[in-house]
């Protein structure tokens, strides 16, 4: 016979996994990394409640797309800010003001509404950005979010990839 402790262990990793699934299966799903400069499949743009854009990849503002930003308004999806310029631990290193209002002001002049949402990438950030970013009236979006909702990505880049998303 198992031993006891064994027994309820597994059975309690069994009830959360079996949670967080269900979690995911009925929570809006999310697609990470929209821009007009990162190819992303229409498939996963329109599978996706929540749009998490980059206002400013590759020093090429969104707002320079008009017709981008009005497909993407187009949508009628919620559209959250994600990073300014989407560098490797972006708000790990402490920010300015200066520095997240020329994002938001990129994603206004782009979709006429300032954000209210933010995840930064690689979802690593400093205290001081977590103030900032609170500071500018947007909901900040971390690691958590990431395990309680369906997560793509327009490149397909990340660990898990996309097709594997879709199974869990």
């Amino acid at each position: 016979m198992p031993n006891k402790k064994f027994v309820i262990v597994a059975f309690t990793a069994l009830l959360i996994i079996l949670i967080i699934f269900f979690i995911r299966l009925f929570n809006p799903r999310e697609l990470d990394d929209l821009t007009p400069r990162i190819p992303c499949e229409e498939n996963l743009i329109n599978k996706a409640d929540v749009l998490w854009v980059i206002p400013d990849y590759k020093n090429t503002p969104i707002s320079e797309n008009k017709t981008w930003c009005s497909y993407v308004l187009g949508l009628n999806k919620t559209i959250g800010m994600h990073g300014v310029t989407h560098q490797y631990n972006e708000f790990d290193t402490d920010r300015e003001q200066k520095y997240i209002e020329n994002g938001i002001n990129i994603f206004k002049n782009c979709f006429n509404f300032q954000p209210t949402m933010f995840k930064p990438p690689q979802l690593k950030i400093s205290e001081n950005n977590v103030n900032l970013i609170k500071n500018n009236n947007m909901i900040l979006k971390k690691r958590s979010n990431q395990i309680s909702h369906k997560v793509y990505h327009c490149n397909d880049s990340d660990l898990i990839k996309n097709w594997v998303i879709d199974l869990f």
